[in-house]
């Protein structure tokens, strides 16, 4: 093999199979029943690969792309120089996700960072100036004092946030939704610092639990630049949705007199949030008692409305990504091949995932 001819990088190779939830064994079947007949591929030779034992080029990379439904080129990338590489990620999840699901969508949220970024160089759009601060908390700084703080820097007028995708978009930040499954995990999200923060949420969540989702996830964005201890990081980002989305001057107001589910349907049409988060917020603001908030929670579980509320809430759609799309399919006049060329993507999955009908498809 000659030192110019394109090799798969080992990282791209793990991030890539890990997308596609696929194991090594799996891998090397995909690859052996895309090989010539008699020809077979081991579980040995694609762990040698991802280990970086062995080098893939040539016939061998154009197998590896079909067995994991990749462009060969995107194979080739470092995902450190690509910016692609997962680094640090924030997740909004629940403790049954298992560590393979959680490392499919961190592959995931590392391809649509690649995605989203080689359609905005295409389209001439390339990351800009954000509004997103980096806010660091301290004995004088709290979540809420953060949140409080972001709502002014973005214009925000008292009370309900009119659309929080809407808003993370006009601040500069990317929003993708995705099915990311049945419910256990809600919305992920990724900021280097230097490109625009990303946030990746589950389409599968009702409407009013992903705005709390995307909420969370800003706080992690503009709160959280290292890693620290898990349970707290959770807390102070629920912390900031909670301040952000139900501002507490605002709900204590809102909760003065009689307070039960009729008055929490009124108040879920307002804020667009789930009746259990307005009556916990409630609660912790004390502008309801604990009695209160036990009896209205004993009547909620006895109706069903822990797993299903009623009152439906808008469904909130980004924008920014599919006005990228347009900008590339009809202000630029792409075909759909040259589109996908520029996601690093195969046509098919292009139009599935950017393309295809208003909601988005599942990973």
């Amino acid at each position: 093999m000659a030192s110019g001819d394109p090799q798969a990088h080992p990282g791209m190779l793990v991030l890539a199979r890990e997308s596609r939830a696929m194991t090594q064994v799996d891998v090397a079947a995909a690859m052996t029943k895309a090989a010539p007949p008699g020809a077979a591929v081991s579980q040995g030779y694609v762990s040698r690969a991802e280990s970086g034992r062995l080098a893939v080029g040539e016939d061998r990379l154009e197998l590896y792309a079909a067995a994991l439904g990749y462009p060969a080129g995107l194979l080739c990338l470092d995902p450190r120089v690509s910016g692609v590489g997962v680094g640090l990620i924030h997740h909004r999840k629940r403790a049954s996700l298992s560590a393979p699901a959680l490392r499919r969508i961190h592959a995931h949220l590392a391809l649509v960072r690649l995605q989203v970024t080689g359609m905005a160089q295409a389209a001439a759009a390339a990351d800009g100036p954000h509004r997103f601060p980096r806010v660091l908390l301290d004995d004088l700084t709290t979540a809420k004092d953060v949140a409080r703080q972001l709502r002014r820097a973005w214009d925000l007028p008292r009370g309900p946030v009119a659309d929080v995708i809407a808003s993370v978009e006009e601040a500069g930040g990317w929003v993708v939704m995705r099915d990311l499954g049945s419910g256990p995990l809600d919305a992920v999200s990724q900021w280097n610092g230097l490109q625009d923060p990303l946030i990746l949420v589950n389409d599968h969540a009702p409407s009013d639990r992903c705005r709390f989702s995307v909420a969370h996830e800003l706080g992690h964005l503009v709160m959280h630049p290292e890693p620290g201890p898990p349970a707290e990081q959770e807390k102070q980002a629920d912390a900031f949705a909670a301040e952000f989305l139900m501002p507490a001057a605002d709900i204590r107001q809102a909760f003065v007199g009689k307070v039960d589910l009729t008055r929490l349907t009124e108040l879920k049409r307002v804020w667009r949030v789930s009746m259990s988060a307005l009556l916990r917020r409630a609660l912790t603001l004390n502008a309801v008692t604990e009695w209160q908030y036990r009896t209205v929670m004993v009547e909620m579980s006895a109706l069903g409305y822990r797993t299903a509320e009623p009152v439906a809430v808008a469904p909130e759609r980004p924008r920014r990504v599919p006005a990228l799309v347009d900008a590339l399919l009809s202000e630029r006049g792409l075909a759909v091949e040259e589109a996908a060329a520029c996601a690093r993507l195969l046509p098919e999955d292009f139009h599935r995932l950017y393309v295809a009908g208003a909601r988005p498809s599942p990973l």
